[in-house]
């Protein structure tokens, strides 16, 4: 496996393969990486003759007071496990070669409405840094496709409309969770939970599983059962931001006739702010 920090070094070897007419596929990380983000690197390899992972602590998404300078960096143990998996180049710059002129001072790209609800209405930066930051890494790599994992669910949306509003040539392929045996699913973040608040944690998977159920049983008091998924997840120890059963194509607040459903939330437990999401289907 390849490493270059520098966007020329990264498009000498990108001109190369495009010569061999190779179909390549981008995997977007902030490291620390986990069996999630993996598997992304797996289904890109799968699905592409070559494989780039970049590696961006990407500031323009954290807002005031989060954790971009503690967010957990392992780049050696990353490459390791970049190179057991086969990817075949790591892209991994500063902050310095993403943003020449800083981040006060760029262009910045936004998704009008999937940038303002859910996680926009919690942290009102972020959706734009991200896509921002990944506009930026499909104008460096080009690449046909890019891998995403469902557990940032807005951010998947966000970045297929980008593409589309945009007329990027990408495809933008959605990865299912990864979770552990308990059902949390895996996020760097876990890293900072407490032993007690990490048994306490696969509660909020729970809770959007019993959501599923009582929708797909045929509650249709949508507003109710979030108030009580907030409650529970309250009770165990939780501050939840949000719970929301939305239309899965476009987060919109469902209607009749919608069949396609997403259950939505976000909370803090301790020091780690944890998000997920799962389907619903109703029949």
């Amino acid at each position: 496996m390849d490493v270059c920090t520098q966007v020329d070094e990264l498009r000498q070897h990108i001109r190369a393969w495009r010569k061999h007419e190779s179909r390549i596929a981008l995997v977007p990380t902030m490291g620390n990486l986990h069996a999630g983000h993996l598997q992304l690197v797996r289904h890109a390899r799968a699905i592409a003759d070559r494989v780039v992972v970049s590696i961006f602590v990407n500031p323009m998404q954290f807002g005031a007071g989060e954790d971009c300078e503690s967010y957990p960096l392992t780049m050696d143990l990353d490459k390791a496990a970049l190179m057991d998996a086969d990817a075949d180049l790591l892209f991994a710059p500063n902050v310095h070669t993403m943003y020449p002129d800083g981040t006060r001072h760029t262009t910045v790209v936004a998704v009008p409405g999937l940038n303002s609800l859910l996680e926009g209405e919690h942290r009102p930066s972020h959706m734009n840094g991200v896509s921002t930051v990944v506009a930026k890494l499909f104008g460096m790599v080009q690449p046909d496709i890019a891998a995403f994992g469902e557990k940032d669910y807005q951010q998947l949306l966000l970045i297929r409309r980008l593409v589309q509003d945009l007329c990027l040539p990408i495809e933008i392929d959605a990865v299912e969770t990864v979770r552990e045996a308990d059902g949390l699913a895996m996020s760097s973040r876990n890293h900072y939970l407490q032993p007690q608040e990490r048994a306490i944690a696969p509660e909020l998977y729970r809770q959007l599983c019993r959501v599923r159920a009582q929708v797909e049983g045929g509650e249709a008091g949508f507003a109710a059962l979030e108030a009580a998924a907030s409650a529970a997840l309250v009770a165990a120890g939780f501050r939840p931001d949000y719970v929301s059963i939305r239309r899965a194509a476009d987060l919109g607040e469902p209607g009749v006739g919608d069949s396609s459903l997403r259950v939505l939330a976000a909370a803090w437990l301790g020091g780690a702010r944890l998000i997920d999401n799962i389907g619903i289907s109703i029949s």
